[in-house]
This record gives C-alpha cells, sequence and structure tokens, in this order.
C-alpha cells in the first residue's frame, strides 16, 4: 500500500486482501456479532405474533386485530425511519459506532415495551424498537458485504438473513412457556416475553467491541495505514502468511469526508438506474409477501381454526425450521449458479406456491397442522428469495454510499410492502371471509412473480467478484 501524495490519491490493496483470506474464526465472529441483528428481528417479529392472542385478551389492553395490525405497522415503520436516518449516519461516521448506537435503541426500546400500559404506548414502543431494528439493517449488511471474501458473499449474506428464522424459533419457544398459565400469569407472560430480546441485545453488545471497523470505509474515508494495520490483524488472527513476491491488484480513491446526497440519488437513479429498479421490486415484494403473512399468521390460526394463542409457537417453529433451511441449503447457489437465475427462480417459485397454498386455505381444504406444512415450504424458497433482495441492495451501489442505498430500497420496499401489509391483512381478517384473505394472498403471489421477471431481465451477475468490481466507488481515481 501507498499514497501519492501529491495528487491525493490512495493506492491500497486492502480490498484484495480481504476478497483472497481464508475463512477463518474471525469470519465466524462477524457472521456471529453481527448477523444475529437478524435473530433479533425474528425475535420480535415472532413475539409480536405470537402474543397477539394474549394481548387481545389482556385485562389492561385488549387489543382488537386491527389494532394488532397498527402495532405490527408501528415497528416496521420505525424501522423504516431507522433504516434512512441511521443509514445516512453509517455512511458518514463508519460502521462500527452505528452498529453500537442502533443495538442500544433496539434494548432500551425492547424493554420499554413489557411496560407499556395502553395502545399508544405500546405502539410507540415498538415503533422505537423498529428504528433500532432497521438502523442495525445498514450498519449490519453494509459491514458484512466489506468483511467477508467474494467467494462466499452470496452464501453468507444469505444464510445470516435467514438466521432472522432462529429468532422466530426461540421467540416461539419463549411464548410456549411465557404464554402457559400454568407458568406465568398471561398478563406478566408477554411482558416478560419481550425482555428476551433485551438480554440477547446485552451480550451482542459485548460480543462486537472485538470487531474492527470495515477497512473499506476507513480508506474510502482517507485513513488507509488504519485500514492496512487492521487488515494485518486480520491476517495474523486468521493465521494468514501472504506468499513470498505475492502480487495483488490495486484500488485507486480521492478519499473524501463525506459524499453529497444530490451525488447519491444521481448514482441511484441516473447511473445505476436498472439496479435501483431491481432492488426496488425485489424489496417491495419480499416486504409485502413476509410482513403481511407472517404479521398476521397467529390471527389466521387463532381466528380460523381456534387455536389457543398459548399454542401458537408449536405451529411457528417448523414454519421457522423451513425459513431458515431455505437460504442455508440453497444459498451456495448463488455464488455458483448465479445472482440473476437464482433471484428469479426462487421469487418465481414463492409467488406460484404462494398461490396455491392460497387457494387451498380458501377452499378449507386445509387443517391448521397442513397449513403450517404448506407454509415451511413455501418460505423454503421465500426465504432465500427475500435474502436476496438485501444481498443485491448491498453489494450492487457503491462503498461510499452502500449504507444509505440499502436504507433508501428498505424504506421504500418495506413502507410500501411492509406497513401496508399488515394493515391490510389485519382487516382482511376481520372480516372473516376466508375469499377475502384469499385476495390478498394472490395480490402477494402477483408481486413476487413481478419481482421475479425483473430479476430475470436487469439483476446484476456479481457472484465471486470483488465488491470494487460490481460497484465502481464514487472515488474511484482513473
Amino acid at each position: 500500500m501507498r499514497q501519492a501524495q501529491h495528487t491525493a490519491i490512495v493506492e491500497t490493496d486492502v480490498p484484495a486482501r480481504l476478497d483472497r483470506l481464508p475463512w477463518s474464526r474471525f469470519h465466524t465472529l462477524v457472521v456471529a456479532a453481527l448477523g444475529i441483528t437478524w435473530i433479533l428481528d425474528g425475535l420480535e417479529v415472532t413475539l409480536a405474533g405470537a402474543v397477539s392472542g394474549a394481548l387481545k385478551e389482556s385485562p389492561v389492553l385488549r387489543f382488537t386485530n386491527t389494532e394488532i395490525g397498527m402495532a405490527g405497522a408501528a415497528y416496521i415503520a420505525g424501522a423504516v425511519i431507522g433504516a434512512v436516518l441511521f443509514g445516512w449516519m453509517t455512511d458518514r461516521l463508519g460502521r462500527k459506532k452505528l452498529f453500537t448506537i442502533t443495538l442500544l435503541v433496539y434494548l432500551v426500546a425492547a424493554a420499554a415495551t413489557a411496560f407499556s400500559w395502553n395502545l399508544w404506548s405500546f405502539l410507540l414502543f415498538r415503533f422505537l424498537t423498529g428504528m433500532g431494528i432497521g438502523g442495525e439493517y445498514t450498519a449490519i449488511n453494509s459491514t458484512i458485504q466489506e468483511l467477508i471474501p467474494a467467494r462466499v458473499r452470496g452464501w453468507t449474506d444469505l444464510v445470516i438473513n435467514g438466521s432472522f428464522w432462529i429468532g422466530a424459533a426461540i421467540g416461539a419457544a419463549g411464548a410456549i412457556v411465557l404464554l402457559d398459565p400454568a407458568h406465568f400469569n398471561p398478563e406478566h407472560g408477554w411482558r416478560l416475553a419481550f425482555f428476551i430480546g433485551a438480554v440477547l441485545g446485552l451480550f451482542i453488545l459485548f460480543l462486537r467491541q472485538w470487531l474492527p471497523e470495515s477497512p473499506r470505509w476507513l480508506i474510502s474515508h482517507g485513513q488507509p495505514e488504519r485500514a492496512a494495520a487492521i487488515v494485518a490483524d486480520i491476517e495474523r488472527r486468521a493465521g494468514f502468511t501472504p506468499p513470498p513476491g505475492e502480487v495483488l491488484p490495486l484500488t485507486r480513491l480521492r478519499p473524501r469526508a463525506a459524499t453529497p446526497l444530490a451525488e447519491v440519488f444521481h448514482t441511484l437513479f441516473v447511473v445505476h438506474r436498472s439496479r435501483a429498479l431491481v432492488g426496488l421490486a425485489l424489496m417491495v415484494a419480499q416486504a409485502f409477501f413476509y410482513n403481511a403473512i407472517f404479521f398476521t399468521y397467529a390471527l389466521i390460526l387463532t381466528d380460523f381454526y381456534l387455536i389457543p394463542s398459548a399454542s401458537i409457537g408449536w405451529f411457528i417453529l417448523p414454519f421457522a425450521a423451513g425459513n431458515f433451511l431455505g437460504p442455508l441449503l440453497i444459498g451456495r447457489l448463488f455464488d455458483t449458479v448465479g445472482r440473476r437465475a437464482m433471484i428469479a427462480a426462487t421469487y418465481a417459485l414463492s409467488g406460484l406456491l404462494l398461490a396455491g397454498t392460497g387457494y387451498l386455505f380458501w377452499r378449507d381444504l386445509l387443517s391448521a397442522s397442513q397449513l403450517t406444512a404448506c407454509w415451511s415450504v413455501v418460505f423454503f424458497f421465500a426465504s432465500a428469495a427475500a435474502s436476496s433482495a438485501y444481498l443485491t441492495v448491498s453489494e450492487t451501489f457503491p462503498v461510499e454510499m452502500r449504507a444509505l442505498a440499502i436504507a433508501l430500497f428498505y424504506a421504500v420496499g418495506t413502507g410500501a410492502g411492509g406497513v401496508a401489509g399488515p394493515w391490510l391483512f389485519g382487516a382482511l381478517i376481520d372480516t372473516g371471509s376466508r375469499g377475502s384473505v384469499f385476495g390478498g394472498y394472490l395480490f402477494g403471489a402477483a408481486l413476487m412473480l413481478a419481482a421475479a421477471f425483473v430479476a430475470a431481465r436487469f439483476a446484476v451477475r456479481a457472484e465471486r467478484q470483488p465488491l470494487e468490481s460490481v460497484a465502481r466507488p464514487l472515488t474511484a481515481a482513473d
């Protein structure tokens, strides 16, 4: 690494050194300490769904189905605002500072939810919890992309995003115990459930202290010596010794403290217009698909199948297993077969399977257990599809605006699909009509099929490519 002082150009081999590293305990630490954000989100979403019956029966809250939907929408709305606010800060202040701040926001808000005394306090705390999680998405996804070697970036990202469902399983198991009247007063059980995330968050806060700042962010902000020192430490921790005479390609940059927002939007919607179309289509479709169905799944079980609220967790566990196994088992194909083919295939399969399952539900041909089995198959593919949306928006835009790009697409996609979805399905379920709910499923299926078409036509073939090749840095020097 050398720096040409007279031209203010930095020439560095840091990106190439990061990509040629073998997998090591450091990378496992990255996955554990950062990927656990998705576990927290899965925990929060599952708890919100699993305790919905208890919230309706609570002598203090007495929520309606529509108010349950409002709570889900408040969480998503907070995540949208948090993603944009903290995403902008992540690109300016650094990855590490922000994934510490956002975790603290989540911790405080999750614990506060347990003390909710009416609808509006519950909505406020769920909104703030969502802000913390939304901010985590941007800081975490950008950091993961910038630390994981290119050859396994796709599979690693999909598995980390799929770990949402480990959190879902934890939430479901916790709800089974905490909502059982034999163990806890139901009014206390749902409150204790929200402390699970706060306890996990404290452990994560400690674990993240061992992670460094992203070297790629550092070189783009004029700190090449610090970036090189961090990479050298990673190599030492990995037990990797560079071969004698090793020559790696150099990245040439003109560092700057911040990227003007005008340049960010010009890059998004003019320079990379087709990439923006892909990101928007993928995020909107998966957000509606997931949030509409999963946030209201407990209501389907309680209202149409008369499943007691204390038993909801048993139905979520196999659902969660299918969701986690999808990215785990087929995620490597995104690095071998390729991004474009796999994204299009998983989105298309998800849409078709959703339509089929919705039809069987409408015709009342499924028991509660059979419906859960069908959802497990649907979301085996849908989980990989949804994870690939986050992979796409986090690797196909330049490093200087990566976190904000993730935030903007998450915000627009989730705002359009995630806020409206839970509210719409809550209202459809309140009608008591299976046909109305089936109509909602068909709409979600149509969105997924449309996204599959867009991906097949425009998705970037980013598999096994360095980030700097996938998206040329804005500060690149010719």
